[in-house]
């Protein structure tokens, strides 16, 4: 091996490892979801395996393909909407990776091997190296919460779940009872056991009162980890709907999924949403039919709700009909937790919108509803409904449901038919049902968000209302 084909080896593996732990990092560095799982499996063949064919079958004209890889995967990176996240997981496997290359070359010029059999190895031997040092580094991060969570004899901790709404939920929740408590909720949508492990190690405060956090799934039994990990006081089992479909393949087996939460050996009070199961538990109350006289506009919502022999009249600023669901569980949570009807009313009465959740923002003249982390047909629906309350144009930008059905894709699109003047698709999960479908006035089909801001600008004008409808990234 000589010193240029020791350089080019080494540019080459470091570049497929960035494509690499991209990848795993959108995927929650599960290799299977990647390889089986990929919204663009083309990208794996284009910026992958191609260069990797290439690099054996022409080595002497490699110098110039990797100059044209290199640069290929430099304006797809430039052009994600969201990169990568150098955290120290990336970090380390970036540094081991250019180790392992590094040695493995030297091996080579020293011995005098076939300077191009050094490619996949370094990949392989990272991933599994990486691998094994997170899981050893995550078993001794847990153990370390979980002496920290048990020490802490006077901490309540309430975990919510569902196929949706849980951050909203979880937010609603710890604004209400910080009236009364100090509460720290989880950040953003942290809901993993490693994101868990990670916040109950490095956030959590220690005059905490009351910890709020939220448990997602992939597979059988990730809520159960998280359930056994945390023990939770109080759990919350909001609406189940078509999400994730395809890791679960029924809803049973999301409802089934969800109610491991409530496998708690601390758990004094469990709720669940009426819809994910009938079967009774002492430990047990059931919700979502407490809500009556739902008044839901532009300006916020309004609502009746019997909580034990009283009726409670609640406004609030939040935006969505559907948003009375999360509200009578955050409701249910703050009475368990021993505050009065009075201070509930004023703490719901205070909320504010949770960021990128049908959060009305006023700007230029313009009403824009931000629900770009919502990404549930219920949710969808009702921003849709929304914009019908109003004037002037209504403008849609979505890229549709994702990790859904065709069916719940043409209900929305029913739904923008009747009420949108403009619809911007963005992204081509769903670009050919909706280009198909949509009867719209004015349909604007996007690869991908890079100009988005300009068709913007170009065609919409003060008075107009503009629904950020799921903001999924480019890569899905």
């Amino acid at each position: 091996m000589d010193i240029l084909v020791f350089v080019n080896n080494l540019i080459f593996v470091m570049a497929l490892g960035l494509y690499l732990i991209t990848n795993l990092q959108w995927y929650d560095y599960k290799i299977e979801r990647v390889v089986l799982k990929h919204h663009k499996p083309l990208w794996h063949f284009g910026l992958f395996i191609l260069p990797f064919v290439l690099y054996y079958t022409v080595p002497e004209y490699f110098i110039y393909a990797l100059a044209l890889y290199v640069a290929a995967l430099g304006t797809w990176y430039y052009r994600l909407d969201k990169k990568l996240v150098f955290t120290w997981r990336v970090k380390r496997f970036l540094i081991l990776l250019f180790v392992i290359t590094f040695f493995l070359n030297m091996l080579s010029m020293i011995k005098g091997l076939d300077g191009y059999s050094f490619v996949f190895l370094p990949l392989l031997l990272t991933y599994i190296g990486s691998k094994g040092a997170e899981n050893y580094m995550f078993m001794a991060y847990k153990k370390e919460a979980q002496k920290k969570l048990l020490a802490r004899k006077d901490l309540k901790i309430v975990c919510v779940t569902g196929s949706y709404g849980k951050t909203s939920m979880k937010n609603f929740m710890a604004q209400v009872l910080s009236k009364k408590y100090k509460v720290y909720a989880t950040p953003r949508s942290v809901n993993t056991i490693a994101g868990l492990v990670r916040d109950v190690n490095m956030d959590l405060p220690d005059d905490t009162e009351v910890y709020i956090c939220e448990a997602g799934a992939r597979i059988r039994g990730d809520i159960y980890t998280i359930a056994q990990f945390l023990h939770p006081h109080i759990a919350v089992v909001g609406k189940v709907g078509p999400q994730h479909l395809e890791y679960f393949k029924t809803i049973e087996n999301i409802q089934r999924t969800k109610l491991e939460l409530i496998q708690s050996d601390r758990l004094e009070q469990a709720f669940v949403h009426n819809g994910v199961t009938d079967e009774v538990h002492d430990k047990v109350t059931f919700f979502g039919d407490a809500i009556t006289n739902v008044d839901a506009n532009l300006e916020g919502l309004s609502f009746d709700m019997k909580l034990h022999s009283e009726s409670l009249h609640l406004e609030t600023k939040i935006l969505g009909a559907f948003n009375t669901i999360n509200l009578e569980a955050s409701i249910l949570v703050a009475d368990a937790l021993g505050m009065t009807p009075d201070e509930i009313t004023k703490g719901v009465g205070a909320l504010e919108s949770v960021e990128h959740r049908l959060q009305r923002i006023d700007a230029g003249g313009k009403i824009i509803l931000d629900d770009g982390y919502n990404g549930n047909i219920d949710g969808m629906l009702e921003g849709v409904r929304l914009l019908s309350l109003h004037s002037g144009r209504k403008v849609i930008v979505t890229p549709g449901l994702v990790e859904s059905t065709e069916a719940l894709n043409l209900e929305l699109i029913e739904a923008i038919n009747k009420e949108c003047d403009i619809a911007i698709v963005t992204g081509q999960l769903n670009a050919e049902l909706f280009d198909k479908n949509l009867t719209v006035s004015e349909k604007i089909m996007m690869g991908d968000k890079s100009q988005l801001t300009k068709v913007l600008g170009e065609r919409t004008r003060a008075g107009d209302i503009i629904l950020f409808a799921n903001d999924a990234p480019n890569f899905i």
